[in-house]
């Protein structure tokens, strides 16, 4: 028989393993919950024609096929590769039933067919949580969703996080008034910052018609941070010293508007989660579609696997205009790969059994289900053992899957019940008995 190969970049993890990633998973459901976002799910499949769109996503795209299928229908259609494109159609199609501004969170796998890599995978976990307003979103919402997304990932067993923050209207009223023409491109180029370097991004620049000095002053701008308002006057002095040209469009405006809204969303994030945020500059997110405020969060310590959650505001969600919003996103299975891949976290057990009920022989394994039952009925996971082998060997049956109690069953539901981790062994009755709180369920430990 031929041996069984792992398919690259689907994973699959041990009982142990997705103990992780669902305690990711329901303590990123039960903040957004608390702060009022609906959850939905949308379909694994949309239309070629949309998930592809304007973009290059059509590359990645994994479109479906029935084997031995006469009708073609199955060709026009694709796995969702994000959870933007099919909550896009979502609001669109469901626009008479929503109430807006619409809070919504959504945790679904995505496909995408890029080359598999650490952290990068072809089928993962994704969560995203977006604002969406019918005609105008509040400024302020902006600040709420880097909240929420600072509180939840404060509430995962994670290293420290940092989330920098800009302002598109502050760059690009930056750019246009040192006499950047294209901007869109010129934020493309600063995007690459961290693949290029500061040279291959001037390069870029001047080579898109940039002239030297403007690109300096681009450059310059990427270099200013602060985790508080200290960065307002270093921003001012910069276009003070580097703005030479007359006002376009109101570039001076927009940059006072950006830099307004990058005070109020640094305070008020670093006022719910202190120390989290800082503005950054650098931070461009050189995706066409984002209009206001920009984000990207790296775990300290793992700066290397890049941003583990990003996303901006938006004018527009719905192609065509309408529906302007903000949002941000999660990819849960590069976090959770790298927790598990670096040692830093571990499960206390694969299982969720807290107690293993003994079976003293065949004819009594009746009485033995009963127990469980009892122990079922008050929310404690239990398990009956498979055989009635010695007591020793079930003792080591339950040691091998992590389950930390045994139950010797007595008369009428009571008996005795021993930690097989300490030795301790206790009279017990079913209908009474609770495990310690930290041995009810499996819990996920901090190892680093």
């Amino acid at each position: 028989m031929a041996r069984v190969r792992p398919l690259s970049g689907y994973p699959e993890w041990t009982p142990s393993q997705r103990v992780v990633e669902a305690s990711f998973i329901e303590a990123l459901k039960e903040t957004f919950r608390l702060h009022g976002f609906a959850e939905v799910e949308t379909r694994a499949v949309e239309t070629v024609e949309r998930l592809a769109g304007k973009s290059d996503a059509a590359k990645e795209i994994y479109t479906l096929t029935r084997l031995n299928a006469e009708d073609a229908a199955d060709a026009r259609l694709g796995l969702h590769f994000d959870l933007t494109v099919p909550f896009a159609r979502y609001v669109e199609e469901f626009q008479n039933e929503l109430a807006f501004p619409f809070k919504r969170f959504q945790i679904q796998k995505v496909w995408r067919g890029e080359r598999p890599q650490e952290g990068r995978f072809r089928e993962f976990y994704q969560a995203d949580i977006d604002v969406v307003a019918r005609e105008t979103l509040p400024a302020h919402l902006e600040v709420e969703v880097a909240v929420v997304m600072a509180r939840a990932l404060a509430a995962l067993p994670l290293p420290g996080v940092t989330m920098r923050v800009n302002d598109r209207r502050l760059v690009e009223g930056f750019y246009r008034g040192v006499g950047i023409e294209d901007v869109a491109a010129a934020l493309r180029s600063v995007d690459k910052l961290d693949k290029i370097g500061p040279d291959g991004v001037r390069a870029e620049l001047v080579a898109q018609g940039v002239p030297a000095t403007a690109a300096d002053a681009v450059l310059e701008l990427a270099r200013i941070s602060a985790p508080d308002a200290g960065f307002v006057e270093a921003v001012e002095d910069l276009w003070a010293t580097t703005v030479t040209v007359d006002d376009v469009d109101g570039a001076q405006d927009e940059l006072r508007a950006g830099l307004e809204a990058l005070v109020a969303l640094v305070e008020g994030v670093n006022a719910a989660v202190p120390g989290t945020a800082v503005a950054d500059l650098r931070i461009a997110r050189g995706l066409d579609y984002y209009t206001g405020a920009v984000y990207e969060t790296f775990l300290e310590g793992h700066e290397d696997l890049g941003s583990i959650c990003s996303g901006g505001r938006y004018d527009s969600l719905v192609a065509g205009g309408g529906f302007p919003g903000v949002g941000m996103s999660i990819g849960v299975s590069r976090l959770v790969s790298r927790m598990l891949g670096a040692g830093v976290l571990s499960a206390s057990r694969g299982v969720p059994t807290a107690v293993l009920v003994a079976v003293t022989d065949e004819a009594s394994r009746t009485g033995s289900a009963r127990v469980a039952d009892a122990l079922r009925a008050r929310g404690i996971a239990a398990d009956v053992a498979p055989t009635a082998a010695k007591f020793g060997k079930q003792i080591q049956y339950a040691d091998k899957r992590g389950i930390p109690f045994v139950w010797f069953p007595g008369d009428d539901g009571d008996g005795e019940v021993k930690d097989i981790r300490s030795g301790e062994q206790v009279q017990a009755d079913a209908s009474t008995w609770e495990p310690p709180a930290d041995d009810a369920r499996p819990l996920v430990v901090r190892t680093v």
